[in-house]
């Protein structure tokens, strides 16, 4: 059984994950993935929930509870933008936390409060020098700030998977470095996926500069781990000025 299909059960966790939001009767927010609705009806006791739930059956059952809005969809077809919502609190289908997590970040909100597996969550907030510092790491600070509010255990879903997960609060920043995004992206896609070898080997191999070039750009001789994002920003921004 896939992850995306263990739901929560504690309510203690559930009614922590509601207060980490502060929620307030003006709030409007997005549920992805609601499930049984363990989290659906404490949100809509305080504000107005948009639910989205991919799983007809489940979805009609939400339909009852009343200052809920369901949309019965794929949330990755779903136009987010069209929706009128200011927080999320949602235990996100774990096989899609990559892509979804970069299409709420698209969006105006002021803060998501979702639960994601451990691992993932940990890569999420890895720092440079860490062995779990990852391309995810890096285009995830570009964007938002984050932090893991709590970890949370198996024995908290049913059926019980067998990972433990994290609470992780998400608040948008725009775009914190001043750099061509695709650029960015381009770079830092290429040193992770070379993070055994020298910044340089690593750009010259994926053809995106050349020995020339090399001559005149920081940190060459480094491996992208001990590369704060920072840093890597700076590589991108003497680039962007050379070509």
């Amino acid at each position: 059984m896939r992850l995306s299909q263990n739901f929560l059960i504690d309510e203690r966790v559930a009614e922590r994950q509601i207060g980490y939001a502060s929620l307030s009767k003006s709030d409007v927010v997005l549920e992805i993935g609601a499930g049984n609705g363990i989290l659906t009806r404490k949100i809509a006791k305080i504000a107005r929930v948009i639910a989205i739930e991919i799983d007809r059956v489940l979805a009609e059952k939400l339909k009852a509870l009343k200052n809920v809005e369901v949309i019965n969809e794929d949330v990755m077809g779903v136009d987010l933008s069209s929706l009128h919502f200011n927080k999320i609190i949602s235990n996100i289908p774990y096989h899609i936390s990559s892509p979804l997590t970069f299409k709420l970040l698209e969006e105006n909100f002021e803060i998501a409060i979702l639960m994601y597996q451990k691992e993932f969550a940990e890569r999420m907030v890895a720092k440079h020098g860490s062995k779990k510092y990852s391309r995810l790491s890096v285009m995830l600070y570009q964007k938002a700030d984050c932090r893991i509010l709590e970890y949370v255990p198996r024995t908290a879903f049913r059926p019980v998977p067998k990972v433990d997960s994290c609470i992780v609060e998400l608040k948008p920043v725009g775009k914190r470095f001043d750099v061509d995004g695709e650029v960015f992206s381009k770079v830092v896609a290429s040193l992770f996926s070379h993070r055994r070898k020298k910044i340089k080997n690593a750009l010259i191999m994926d053809g995106i500069i050349d020995e020339d070039v090399a001559q005149e750009l920081p940190f060459m001789e480094e491996r992208v781990e001990h590369l704060s994002p920072e840093q890597i920003a700076e590589l991108c921004k003497k680039l962007e000025e050379i070509k």
